[in-house]
């Protein structure tokens, strides 16, 4: 049985959730294995929209839900969401959602910290969203972080505490800001001891017996490739990796356990924050899209960034991630429109480039060569299947296919799940 993995192809917000909730009705389980409370999706079921941050897509669906090591876990955050969900009818218990015991918790300051540091940074911030996630990925990483299953043992988390406020009080002393107290943290952690215990798990131990039981796996990215640390736009970037290899490390599974690997994007392009955009449009039809297409955050409610379809990113996306199809969305947003541009190169100085450079001088002189397409008149929403296309829209679809060497399999024309023409099933076919 193959296990999928949806991985982001762009800068996130690609509309993951929707393509999850549609894939999380034939799987078995959804394990979310990067990031944290600062990447949302949202769902579209019948009449209700739901907001997620930090639970995985498929509790909406009643399906195992599996919070990974990998994810940095707000655990106020986490139990807010969980009553909100419950308040609009989903019944989250601990026989649907479990959490990883070697997660890394988000910390009540490291938000303060996070938008201290982003102050301090003036014109150069990156855009994170101020909740503390590279901050807690940068105490895991220097070994000092407290644990989900540091909750359960008093002894060590005091000991554990005072290390790691021995390295956050020295910064706050140096930027002229308030130290913290041990024992007003640790009474705070105590606050969420007893309400997260029901959900805590060996996860990788759970998920190697589901998978050898033959269950259906679906890991579910976060942000998108773009914004990897290692392979996005650097320093513009989150503070983990996107990438689908990813999956099996954030979860506790051998790299193995993801077989089809199905990457989201757009029909145009968005991007929230700071950092390099190539094919940003400041003009009437940037607005357009944003307007159209509903571009603000989940999480945050920042307007996104618009521009054309960037073919070079999203190709290098596929490669990065060895990408088996896409699912392409939005594409309902382009309707109307006459002259669609999509961007084949970069043009850095005097040379023609076929990929994003690393350097990030040259990132922000990458001046986008665009492939001119025929827009259509006609419209393209809650379409489902290609008779009922425009003959450009698919004429559109199949060149961005050639562009980025990769099958379009699945491709969405409005909100709502059933708004989806699906050529391929990667659960079924």
């Amino acid at each position: 049985m193959t296990n999928v993995a949806v991985i982001g192809a762009q800068w996130g917000d690609e509309g993951k959730g929707k393509v999850v909730d549609w894939l999380a009705e034939r799987a078995d389980v959804v394990v979310r294995f990067q990031g944290g409370h600062n990447a949302g999706h949202t769902l579209q079921v019948a009449s209700e929209t739901y907001k997620l941050s930090l639970l995985p897509s498929g509790v909406v669906r009643g399906t195992l839900s599996i919070i990974g090591n990998g994810v940095v876990v707000d655990p106020w955050a986490l139990l807010e969401e969980i009553g909100r969900l419950r308040g609009q009818g989903i019944p989250v218990a601990p026989e649907t959602l479990r959490l990883a015991e070697n997660a890394t918790l988000i910390l009540p300051f490291y938000g303060h910290v996070d938008r201290l540091r982003e102050q301090r940074r003036g014109k150069g911030a990156i855009g994170t969203t101020g909740r503390g996630i590279g901050v807690a990925y940068e105490d895991k990483a220097g070994r000092r972080a407290i644990r989900v299953a540091d909750l359960y043992d008093g002894a060590a988390l005091r000991d554990k505490v005072s290390h790691l406020l021995e390295h956050h009080n020295a910064l706050l002393r140096g930027w002229g800001a308030e130290e913290l107290l041990p024992d007003e943290l640790i009474a705070t952690l105590e606050d969420v001891r007893r309400p997260l215990a029901p959900y805590v798990d060996c996860v990788w131990e759970r998920l190697d017996t589901l998978r050898r039981a033959g269950k259906r796996i679906l890991f579910e990215g976060a942000q998108g490739i773009l914004l990897d640390v290692d392979h996005g736009t650097y320093p513009f970037v989150t503070s983990s990796n996107t990438v689908a290899a990813a999956a099996a490390v954030g979860s506790g599974m051998g790299p193995g356990a993801v077989g089809y690997v199905l990457g989201i994007a757009k029909a145009y392009t968005t991007r929230v924050g700071g950092g390099p955009f190539p094919t940003e449009l400041r003009d009437q039809v940037g607005q357009h899209l944003a307007e159209r297409g509903r571009e603000f955050g989940t999480v945050t409610g920042r307007p996104r960034r618009c521009g054309w379809f960037d073919a070079v990113t999203v190709r290098q996306a596929v490669r990065l991630s060895g990408m088996d199809g896409i699912a392409l969305t939005k594409l309902d947003v382009l309707d109307g429109i006459e002259i669609l541009q999509v961007c084949t190169g970069y043009r850095v100085g005097d040379r023609l480039l076929s990929r994003l450079p690393a350097s990030q001088a040259e990132q922000a002189v990458a001046e986008p060569v665009y492939e001119q397409l025929e827009g259509w008149p006609g419209s393209t929403a809650s379409a489902t299947g290609w008779a009922r296309l425009p003959a450009t829209a698919v004429k559109y679809v199949r060149r961005i296919e050639e562009l980025i060497g990769c099958p379009v399999a699945m491709l969405s024309t409005g909100p709502d799940r059933e708004d989806t023409i699906a050529m391929y099933d990667p659960f079924v076919d």
